[in-house]
């Protein structure tokens, strides 16, 4: 089957957001058999080929909405995963600290507790991969 334009794309983009070190330990760990090859060809494509790639918001911002979204869902391990992407697109720890604690209010303490935790082991894990 031949791969589609957004496929490509969102290859591109994912790896971009992810870095080079990331995607290949998922593709080694995560999406290392067929049944999970297929989540990870269809999120390239739909994604992060269709959503990730379309104009109108910079990649920096979509990983801001991402990090919003996770928490206000509690969505813990898609949570690391965006972080580690806000991180690659320049957001600093003290900018996505204030993030967290701004949905406070209006998710609740909880959830933004549970998702400073992940943060703060997220940053030390990244901190420590130089």
């Amino acid at each position: 089957m031949a791969e589609s334009e957004s496929y490509k794309k969102g290859r591109e983009i994912r790896r971009q957001l992810l870095g080079d070190a990331t995607v290949e330990k998922m593709a080694q760990t995560v999406y290392d058999d067929p049944f999970m090859q297929k989540f990870r060809d269809y999120a390239a494509e739909a994604v992060f080929g269709m959503l990730w790639g379309r104009p109108g918001l910079d990649l920096k911002t979509r990983a801001l909405i991402c990090i919003v979204s996770d928490t206000a869902t509690g969505r813990w391990p898609e949570l690391a995963i965006h972080l580690r992407m806000a991180i690659r697109q320049g957001w600093t720890e003290d900018e996505l600290g204030e993030a967290l604690l701004h949905m406070g209010g209006y998710v609740g303490l909880p959830a933004v507790r549970e998702g400073m935790l992940v943060a703060r082991e997220v940053f030390a894990e990244m901190r420590a991969e130089g």
